[in-house]
């Protein structure tokens, strides 16, 4: 079973990265691709436990970005994490989200919630920094019945301690992981509502591949996604998108298998693969 699409503890993941491994090999997955939100920090040990485990590895990441003002989530495949200029932006990403996580405690104080960065690291542990880590907060604190109603009502876009985020373009995005090697896929296009000509100028930009089967996707949508992918040449990926039971529950590992031949397909369209 191939999966191209989870996350650990190195960005909004439940599991630490060996953890993630063991989990997905018991779940039948023998490929699996390890995505975190804009950091590599937890390939090296995944890789490992990948070994111990008999599961291929694919390294990867989740890029936020932007087309046509939409937010968009690409997905690099395949990819060096060695690279030195993915290393550098994903340092700068990092310095960002600890800008914008000061920034929206600073805005929940104000509101009268006495939220202190301390109790935003404690929870987020080693990893990046990011809003499920302040939800989580407000519902351990008691503010927030749930992650849900945390983003609903302070952190989702437009709320009350919403921040804007540094805007990385869709093309850049690409243009990075394609440096690095990887093939760029765009995530879950159906939750960030991407249409024809969103994926018409990714598609130019150089994406190779769009995540049709999704836990985002009723029927309906995963067959408009691959008219999309067929009618420019994108190869249809399957990711569950994992980031842990506590974390999304509609999430599964072993539920989203890739064709083989579609996994090949991908993989040879990978700059690092003409190397």
């Amino acid at each position: 079973m191939i999966d191209l699409h989870s996350h650990t503890t190195a960005s909004d993941g439940q599991y630490p990265p060996a953890t993630l491994v063991a989990r997905a090999a018991a779940a039948g997955v023998t490929v699996l691709a390890v995505t975190d939100h804009d950091t590599v920090a937890g390939l090296a040990e995944a890789k490992a436990a990948a070994l111990t485990h008999g599961v291929e590895l694919v390294p990867g990441i989740e890029l936020s970005a932007f087309v046509y003002g939409k937010e968009a989530h690409i997905l690099g495949h395949f990819l060096r994490p060695e690279d030195p200029d993915l290393a550098r932006f994903a340092d700068r990403l990092r310095d960002e989200r600890t800008w914008r996580m000061e920034a929206m405690v600073a805005r929940m104080r104000e509101l009268g919630f006495p939220v202190r960065m301390e109790h935003v690291r404690r929870v987020a542990g080693d990893a990046q920094l990011g809003r499920p880590h302040l939800a989580r907060v407000l519902v351990d604190q008691g503010w927030c019945v749930d992650m849900k109603a945390a983003f609903d009502r302070f952190l989702g876009t437009g709320r009350a301690a919403w921040v804007e985020r540094f805007k990385l373009e869709g093309a850049e995005a690409i243009r990075l992981i394609r440096a690095a090697g990887g093939t760029a896929t765009l995530a879950h296009p159906g939750s960030s509502k991407m249409e024809r000509g969103e994926i018409q100028a990714l598609a130019r930009a150089g994406l190779s591949g769009l995540e049709v089967l999704s836990a985002d996707h009723n029927p309906a949508v995963r067959q408009k996604y691959l008219a999309l992918a067929s009618e420019f040449d994108l190869v249809p990926t399957f990711g569950s998108d994992f980031h842990g039971e506590a974390v999304a529950p509609d999430h599964r590992l072993g539920v989203a298998a890739m064709p083989p031949e579609l996994f090949l397909k991908l993989r040879a369209r990978a700059p690092s693969s003409a190397a």
